[in-house]
């Protein structure tokens, strides 16, 4: 039986966003949600490359950028551990506020279209569905 992980990785190879920012962003997502908590190890560049069908230069590029800004750090012959600091959580905050216009914008559109909250509510269900 195949145990299965703690994190949960999704690529979208079409939404615009460069792939290793992609990781990275989840990366710093799930650790400021404790998903992946602080002092544990993130999967090594080959597991995650396998799990996210990308090319493991892809991988290691994010994991370098997070070591550059504070979040993992690399403990020889064991991999990336993700530190101790704050960070993860100043990029919760920053995420929640990047995505507040994005609503408001939705929000507006939908009265314009005299949609309900409730039809609104099931677009976005639809949509998430969808996406995954």
């Amino acid at each position: 039986m195949q145990k299965k992980p703690k994190y949960y990785f999704q690529i979208n190879p079409s939404s615009g966003v460069p792939v290793y920012r992609q990781v990275m962003d989840q990366v710093k997502t799930q650790i400021a949600l404790d998903h992946l908590p602080r002092g544990s190890f993130l999967p090594s560049v080959r597991q995650m490359s396998k799990d996210l069908e990308i090319n493991p230069m892809t991988v290691s590029k994010a994991y370098s950028l997070l070591e550059k800004d504070g979040i993992v750090e690399h403990v020889r012959g064991q991999g990336m551990k993700i530190t101790q600091g704050p960070l993860a959580q100043k990029f919760l905050n920053v995420s929640h506020e990047s995505i507040g216009p994005l609503l408001s914008e939705v929000i507006t559109k939908s009265k314009q279209l005299s949609l309900t909250v409730s039809h609104l509510h099931k677009l976005i269900d639809d949509a998430w569905d969808k996406e995954n």
